[in-house]
């Protein structure tokens, strides 16, 4: 017997042993349930999954609302967390701040400015973001157009975050050094001092 032909009988034999070890009858035939076949995965989702479907898709309603009642929005944290008060939260502490009358009627005037400011330019800001949604839903954008309504978006913010911060400088200029480290305590902030802050005032 040639040596291909002896390794072609033994293939065969290889194949016919683990064929003959495979049972010779269905699930069906054994009285057996048939195992249930692999579940399908659910089709993945992208982070904006359902965004599709708001008004305005860059904005919630949630970041709507805090707009036009101009909200803080975290805009004022490089002032807020450096030891400049806010005049909002500084009126919610008069008395732990132990304000003077004077004191709390120029806060409430820098907070009643500020809010002013930012309740207009945040309604100018989802006005503008609103048509910048549109010019896309309507296929109707293109690069020079994109270019001027993020331009517009971009400098109406940066009034919008100028506004809170400049309302955070004129608080704190009305405020004595301890009244501000009262504040970071009872803001949760520490009682770290930042150089040169406290020491601007008499």
């Amino acid at each position: 017997m040639s040596t291909k032909r002896s390794r072609v009988l033994t293939l065969l034999v290889l194949v016919g042993t683990a064929v003959g070890a495979a049972p010779l009858v269905s699930a069906s035939e054994s009285g057996k349930s048939p195992s249930p076949a692999p579940a399908t995965l659910a089709e993945p989702q992208g982070p904006y999954s359902g965004q599709e479907l708001r008004t305005i898709k860059a904005l919630s309603e949630d970041d709507v609302r805090a707009y036009l009642e101009g909200q803080g929005m975290g805009f004022a944290k490089a002032a807020e967390l450096n030891r400049y008060p806010g005049p909002k939260h500084v009126l919610e502490l008069v008395d732990a701040l132990a304000l003077s009358d004077e004191q709390s009627a120029a806060v409430k005037r820098s907070f009643d400015a500020m809010k002013a400011t930012a309740v207009a330019l945040g309604r100018a800001i989802v006005e503008r973001e609103a048509t910048l949604d549109g010019l896309f839903a309507r296929g109707e954008i293109d690069a020079k157009t994109l270019q001027a309504a993020v331009g517009e978006i971009a400098r109406l913010q940066g009034e919008l975050r100028a506004a809170h911060l400049a309302a955070h400088l004129e608080t704190s200029a009305l405020l004595s050094p301890q009244q501000i480290a009262r504040y970071d305590e009872l803001r949760g902030y520490g009682t770290g001092a930042h150089p040169g802050h406290g020491q601007r005032r008499d």
